[in-house]
């Protein structure tokens, strides 16, 4: 109850909580984002919650690849003018729109939802690579189809990698891995466009 006293509204003291619930927002900042939002006009404010509203109870996982998507296949997997014998593996959302900012690549994806982390409690079964195990069998011609490992290159990136590597690498298909212009440990999301660009150019082999 005291925290709720230092507001001079219990609705502030609520919504004060609820946006300091985001990651990296502190009390302060939400305390002036809250305060912001009252000040602004209403149809403001309420199209600022429907979108959020719409954003968690619309937005879908494109069965195909398991992209966010505003549908049942996202916009990259019906693009006709993909590159359908590439699939490049990612550990999150997020990684996909980095790549797709460096207009370096044309193929698919496949959004594994993490990565293996024992110290976390997250093993294979937890992410998709059994999904994309079954996405590389039922390709017509393998011989001439890619994966890409575009993950970090830290112990769990590589750790991963190395087990997807292992799961499919009597499916025919060639498997690289990004060049190493990123850093030991570098997320894609950080990298600068450029050298994340020149890391898919100069992809490499993955040897096991």
């Amino acid at each position: 109850m005291a925290y709720k006293e230092q507001y001079p509204s219990a609705l502030l003291s609520d919504a004060v909580e609820a946006i300091g619930s985001l990651p990296g927002v502190g009390r302060r900042s939400a305390l002036r984002l809250a305060l912001h939002l009252l000040r602004q006009p209403a149809e403001n404010v309420h199209h600022f919650t429907q979108a959020i509203n719409d954003l968690r109870d619309g937005v879908q996982y494109c069965r195909c690849c398991h992209n966010i998507s505003d549908s049942e296949v996202c916009s990259i997997c019906s693009d006709p003018g993909r590159n359908r014998g590439q699939i490049c593996v990612v550990e999150n959302v997020r990684d996909v729109m980095s790549i797709e900012g460096t207009n370096q690549y044309f193929g698919l994806y496949h959004v594994l939802g993490g990565i293996i982390s024992p110290v976390n409690g997250i093993g294979p079964a937890d992410l998709t690579i059994s999904e994309l195990v079954e996405r590389v069998s039922a390709l017509e011609n393998p011989s001439e189809c890619e994966v890409i490992l575009a993950l970090s290159g830290d112990v769990d990136g590589d750790t991963t990698s190395y087990y997807i590597s292992r799961q499919i690498a009597g499916s025919g298909v060639r498997i690289t891995a990004l060049a190493r212009g990123l850093g030991f440990g570098d997320d894609l999301e950080y990298a600068d466009q450029l050298t994340l660009g020149r890391s898919i150019l100069n992809r490499q082999e993955f040897k096991l």
